[in-house]
């Protein structure tokens, strides 16, 4: 075999190694903007969700930005056209945008009206709000006004007030909503949980100390650290003036569940979670549950994902504020580089439950 052949075959193998390539052949739509690739016979550059002609793996060359595709000699495709905002950038600016409509419209707007501002057929509008958020644009606008309803608990003078401040139009719809986005009664809530029970336990597993507490609702609190004591202050401090209730026999069997899937997580875990959080914690969450086992993302995916590209932080701060280790995977996001950071129960646990799952 000549130099030449020998170039060319390394060349091949270089570039089918990369996992670029794969999301390449794929045509992936979710690797857009995450990188571009080149052609060197035909000078152009292309998303990786090009519909165009496969190049051949020894012309390709792979570029970070459409910049650097530039500055490398090559111009844009016509057809998936790289230098501009792909559909799923526009789709994201659009419903960012839509969402902010909802939170500060006085009442929710009509699934019409939200499609014509989005310029988008109601169909349409609403799958690819869905897709985006996690949520219907109904859900979304009840989530939005159970994080004013929280807030407004705490400040206003009386219950009757907070309910007109987060924009219900009756205490009757109030009421009608409260289980689902308080887990209990308004008064309660504003008592610190007051009366409400809670059911707790506290085990081992491998990674350390495990704290799980149930609501009415569900699984409210799945903790994991080195102290239990410091498990139950943290459970006290989220509900402080509630009942919490040593779990009985039955109660020990969930937290079994929960200690065997955070041991062996291919199993899966399916319970019924009490999730409170704001609008945005939400719409964060949903997308964490959509992460397969084994799988990981980055902040700044997630942060894509649910329509809001520039709110990588708030990403962040959301998978800090879980409270249900496992049951909602933030150990699956990662730094855009793929680095590990940022998990409240530690880096390592992070790294046992990733390579757990690696392993499943």
């Amino acid at each position: 075999m000549n130099a030449m052949a020998m170039m060319k075959k390394s060349t091949v193998t270089n570039t089918e190694n990369d996992p670029r390539w794969a999301a390449v052949v794929a045509r992936d739509a979710g690797a857009d903007g995450t990188f571009f690739y080149a052609v060197r016979t035909t000078g152009v550059y292309c998303r990786p969700s090009c519909p165009s002609r496969r190049a051949q793996p020894e012309n390709v060359e792979f570029h970070l930005t459409h910049a650097d595709a530039e500055r490398a000699g090559f111009r844009p495709c016509r057809r998936c056209k790289p230098d501009q905002p792909s559909l799923s950038e526009q789709h994201a600016t659009t419903i960012a945008r839509i969402c902010r409509l909802i939170e500060t419209a006085e009442e929710m707007p009509r699934l019409g009206q939200l499609a014509h501002q989005a310029k988008m057929s109601p169909y349409h509008f609403h799958r690819v709000f869905k897709s985006l958020t996690g949520l219907t644009p109904r859900a979304y606008a009840s989530a939005h006004r159970a994080r004013r309803a929280r807030d407004n608990l705490r400040e206003s003078a009386t219950v009757t007030q907070a309910v007109f401040d987060a924009g219900f139009n009756s205490s009757g719809r109030f009421y009608e909503a409260t289980n689902q986005m308080l887990g209990m009664t308004p008064t309660s809530y504003r008592a610190g949980g007051a009366n409400t029970e809670i059911q707790f336990a506290i085990g081992e597993c491998s990674l350390g100390s495990i704290l799980v507490a149930q609501s009415r609702r569900g699984v409210c609190a799945i903790l994991l650290g080195d102290d239990p004591e410091a498990l139950l202050r943290d459970l006290q401090d989220r509900f402080f003036r509630a009942v919490l209730v040593g779990a009985d026999p039955e109660f020990e069997r969930l937290v079994a569940k929960v200690v065997g899937f955070v041991e062996a997580p291919a199993f899966g875990l399916d319970l019924p979670l009490d999730i409170r959080g704001t609008a945005f914690q939400q719409r964060v969450w949903q997308a964490l549950r959509k992460i397969p086992a084994g799988s990981t993302r980055s902040y700044a995916d997630i942060a894509k994902k649910i329509g809001a590209p520039k709110s990588v932080r708030a990403v962040a701060q959301a998978c800090a504020a879980n409270a249900l280790a496992v049951a909602i995977p933030c150990h699956r996001v990662v730094r855009s580089d793929g680095a590990l950071s940022g998990y409240r129960w530690g880096i390592e646990r992070k790294r046992a439950l990733l390579a757990r799952e690696a392993e499943a």
